[in-house]
């Protein structure tokens, strides 16, 4: 006897592991990140101490992984985790006092177009 498409119907619905119902429960039923605006996907996160036993997995990961900063972005793409749901994980760790949120380094700031000019004619003239 040959299974037809109703029996195919039947089967149990397979666990999604990207869809909305790990996302929720991963980030512990917050849907949002908080009272925190400063999370942003550049600021470095760095760990304060060695994961708890009674942490989620993700949680534990998060400080495994910033012995030394990491970005939001970078933490979300090593979890393969949205950012969003990453920084509500991130906001849970900062109000433990796992983490540290740090400033981003700032950019170096471009040369003076004359100065390079200037060298790149003193490079001419060699």
């Amino acid at each position: 006897m040959t299974a037809g498409p109703e029996a195919q119907d039947e089967r149990p619905e397979r666990w999604d592991e990207g869809g909305p119902e790990r996302l929720y429960i991963v980030g512990s039923g917050r849907d949002q990140a908080g009272k925190r605006s400063d999370l942003d996907l550049v600021t470095l996160i760095v760990a304060r101490g060695t994961p708890g036993s009674d942490m989620q997995p993700e949680h534990a990961a998060i400080i495994h992984m910033c012995n030394y900063p990491l970005s939001v972005a970078e933490i979300s793409a090593y979890l393969r985790l949205p950012v969003s749901t990453v920084t509500v994980l991130l906001e849970t760790l900062l109000d433990g006092s796992h983490i540290e949120a740090r400033a981003p380094l700032p950019t170096a700031t471009l040369p003076d177009i004359e100065i390079l000019e200037a060298v790149m004619h003193g490079l001419q003239n060699l």
